[in-house]
């Protein structure tokens, strides 16, 4: 999996403020884009200035930006900038939209001022609110403020998860378990509110495809074998390495064709009976590619691993865990586990590639180990009666008992908050998490997500708005 976030750079200004300024601006900044590795599409070809002014420019200006398949708009006000033309372009393309302006110098001696910047800001923000286009606002900065670069990063990052999750499809394998009616889903909602589709196969099908993959792709199962053999101890039969290699083959063949970004398996117990095999371990090779794979047919929890993956960037791998029991000790840890779908990378030293404890050890397929700890980021999306949230939070690594399966005992701000919000819903018992802090990337993200709104258990909107706004 690689992200790529497609920036549209349009920089504006105003006639009665200085034209020379503002090209000396606009150079600097497409300069520190460049410098910043950001991948951009400008508007120098347009006219001779390469920036938005003229009415007459806004058609091209957006033929060529839906021709260049840009993901997010960039407005820099290299003087007051054309508030009006910016909001037609804005609202024309649907996309996430930023704005920004150079910090203003002081006055000229004689009393004149080059650019009014921040007061264009004002006047684009105003008419951007008219034309209903929301937008992210960058504090006026330097180029050169850490801050610059740092907000920009989030926003492409933002603008990242709203990419990935537009036009997203899962694809589902098998029925949820028919005792879960936590993981039950409104299919018809996910489509009509976010754009999510599913893509449904039986556990025949699975078979079958893992039939082809031993027929036709005996090479990839091997390197599969391969790599199992260097990640992992292996305390099973070579036949069921070989069948678990097959698996992952097969499941990654029916997301490619299908055109699914990530998958939701019913992980127990038709799978058994039809394949022989827990599916943890073909789901932690995936998720190790970057392909994010949850347990017991948990849609919303794959929708969650892939927003939380784009968030991050794939600096770190997102892991899919149950919420489990209070720590023994501490009133503010908790244990995360599931039975072995997190990648093996983020152990702290080789899992053992085993059967389940919670089915009795009925079948091989799972995976023992724990991960490393660190600041880490908490995340669910999940909704009731056709409200839906995002809950979110910080957390750290701790010490605790020896568990089975993956797992990582965490501590939280408020654990009584926390075990409230989840039972009060709309949450059920499972999450993603992520070493790093993507809180800041998702909550602007929400901003261009209809019908979903932020749900903290140890911040608030306030408080990441200060973040945002470099407080």
């Amino acid at each position: 999996m690689e992200y790529n976030c497609r920036l549209g750079v349009i920089g504006t200004r105003r006639d009665i403020f200085s034209k020379q300024d503002a090209l000396k601006y606009n150079g600097l900044i497409l300069e520190k884009l460049n410098e910043m590795g950001i991948d951009f599409v400008d508007i120098q070809d347009i006219n001779e200035e390469g920036l938005l002014f003229d009415d007459r420019d806004v058609g091209s200006i957006v033929q060529k930006i839906k021709r260049e398949n840009v993901d997010a708009l960039f407005f820099p006000h290299c003087n007051f900038g054309t508030e009006d033309l910016v909001a037609k372009v804005a609202r024309a393309m649907h996309k996430p939209v930023l704005i920004w302006g150079p910090k203003d110098e002081a006055p000229l001696e004689n009393g004149a001022r080059l650019r009014d910047s921040q007061c264009g800001l004002f006047a684009t923000g105003k008419i951007l609110r008219r034309f209903q286009v929301p937008f992210s606002y960058m504090n006026m900065c330097e180029l050169d403020d850490p801050y610059f670069e740092w907000r920009l990063q989030n926003f492409m990052k933002a603008s990242q998860v709203v990419k990935e999750l537009d036009g997203l499809t899962i694809l589902q394998i098998s029925t949820r378990p028919a005792g879960f009616w936590t993981v039950m889903i409104n299919e018809g909602e996910l489509l009509e509110k976010f754009n999510v589709r599913i893509h449904p196969v039986s556990l025949p099908e699975v078979k079958q495809e893992m039939e082809i993959q031993k027929r036709e792709r005996e090479d990839e199962i091997e390197n599969v074998i391969e790599t199992i053999q260097e990640t992992m101890e292996i305390d099973v039969a070579k036949e069921a390495v070989y069948e678990t290699a097959a698996l992952k083959c097969a499941m990654k063949a029916l997301m490619e064709r299908y055109g699914c970004k990530a998958a939701a398996i019913q992980c127990w117990n038709a799978l058994q009976d039809n394949v022989g095999l827990f599916p943890c371990v073909a789901n932690s090779l995936l998720n190790e590619e970057g392909l994010p794979v949850v347990c017991e047919t948990d849609i919303h929890g794959a929708i969650t691993s892939v927003m939380v993956q784009a968030a991050n960037s794939l600096a770190s791998l997102p892991f899919f865990a149950d919420w489990t029991v209070p720590h023994p000790t501490n009133p503010n840890g908790e244990l995360l586990q599931h039975c072995g779908p997190w990648p093996a990378s983020l152990m702290k030293e080789k899992p053992r590639f085993g059967s389940p404890f919670a089915f009795n050890h009925s079948h091989p397929g799972s995976l023992h180990g724990e991960i490393v700890g660190g600041e880490m980021s908490i995340v669910r999306f999940d909704g009731d009666n056709g409200e839906y949230s995002l809950l979110m939070g910080h957390a750290k690594g701790i010490e605790g008992p020896r568990n089975q399966g993956t797992y990582v005992w965490i501590e939280v701000e408020n654990l009584k908050k926390l075990e409230a919000k989840i039972v009060e819903g709309p949450y059920i018992h499972h999450c993603v998490g992520v070493h790093g802090d993507v809180l800041p990337v998702l909550h602007e993200a929400i901003k261009y997500i209809p019908g979903l709104k932020s749900d903290y258990y140890d911040t608030n909107d306030e408080a990441m708005d200060a973040l945002l706004r470099g407080e």
